[in-house]
């Protein structure tokens, strides 16, 4: 009988336990996967903790790679054999998984399983960002803040290919060095520099039209600080811990700024919104201009110490746990 992570309680990486579970046979719409690998995002440490809420028990992870099974009714997009990934329904840390067809993509040629479940979610949230919360242009400056981990350094090489210069905060020298060889211009050591100042000291002053801050509570304010008049913030995580409550006042006072949380689940509603931004981001992989990093391998089976690793920000790039 297949394995998966099971959730029965929220709280630490403890309670991710390791258990047999009956999959079944895929229902009319449906596809088995028999997966190969899931990738590790801080959304599950969010599922895990009881912040996004779920109902208990469940198999966490929103990103996975594999092969096809078994088809259900009605399913002609995909077929036995095919090499397939997605990322958005819950399920992903498990050996077996029941999933809508219409939520998968078929993987092109060139770009593996384990590759694939590195970079869908991660690769979808940079389009994303880069391509309809903002659709950054030539000559554009940019914050990225967490510019070394899993989706700052697809975001750095996709934005510096649209000819943007990037500025990225990370926490040592060493994630500086990677994110520079991932396309970002400026990297600022947050631990050592004040990230508002070298912003001010790179744009002359003029600042931002845009910040991407996946952080949260320790660099929301500051980040604010870096938006030109009419600015964009745009918050997309909490790894810092929840922002605080604002007031919309305080968004005129510095500037008329615009604010969004946007969650890729609701660019990626429709079929074809899924299918135009996996396309987009496979594109980017194929031609070389992002290339997908897979820094961690771990046993599905150790994912609780993959948790660790992520809450402690030892990790950089991609990580995938391992089927």
């Amino acid at each position: 009988m297949p394995h998966a992570i099971r959730i029965h309680e929220n709280g630490g990486p403890e309670v991710l336990k390791w258990e047999e579970v009956d999959v079944g046979d895929p229902g009319p719409g449906q596809l088995k996967i028999r997966q190969e690998s899931a990738g590790l995002n801080f959304i599950d440490v969010y599922h895990r903790t009881g912040l996004y809420k779920q109902d208990l028990p469940f198999t966490p992870g929103v990103e996975g790679a594999g092969i096809v099974e078994s088809v259900g009714d009605g399913v002609t997009s995909v077929k036995k054999g095919d090499s397939v990934a997605y990322a958005g329904p819950l399920g992903g840390y498990a050996e077996e998984r029941l999933i809508d067809a219409d939520r998968v993509v078929k993987l092109p040629d060139g770009i593996s399983t384990q590759q694939a479940a590195g970079m869908m979610l991660q690769g979808m949230t940079a389009q994303m960002l880069l391509r309809a919360v903002y659709p950054v242009k030539k000559g554009d400056a940019i914050l990225i803040q967490a510019a070394a981990g899993g989706v700052g350094l697809i975001m750095c090489q996709w934005a510096a290919a649209l000819g943007a210069t990037v500025i990225g905060t990370v926490s040592t020298q060493e994630k500086a060095e990677l994110a520079r060889n991932h396309g970002c211009a400026h990297p600022i050591v947050y631990t050592k520099q004040d990230f508002v100042a070298e912003v001010n000291k790179i744009t002359a002053r003029e600042k931002l039209p845009v910040v991407y801050d996946s952080v949260g509570r320790d660099t929301f304010m500051k980040s604010l600080d870096c938006l030109k008049l009419r600015g964009l913030m745009v918050s997309f995580g909490n790894a810092s811990g929840p922002v605080d409550p604002i007031s919309p006042l305080l968004l005129s006072q510095k500037g008329s700024l615009y604010l969004t949380r946007p969650t890729l689940f609701h660019y990626v509603a429709t079929r074809a919104e899924l299918e135009r931004s996996a396309g987009e981001l496979f594109d980017m992989v194929l031609s070389g201009k992002v290339k997908i990093e897979v820094k961690q391998r771990i046993p599905l089976k150790d994912a609780a110490e993959a948790h660790r690793q992520l809450e402690a920000r030892k990790t950089t790039g991609s990580t995938v746990l391992t089927v």
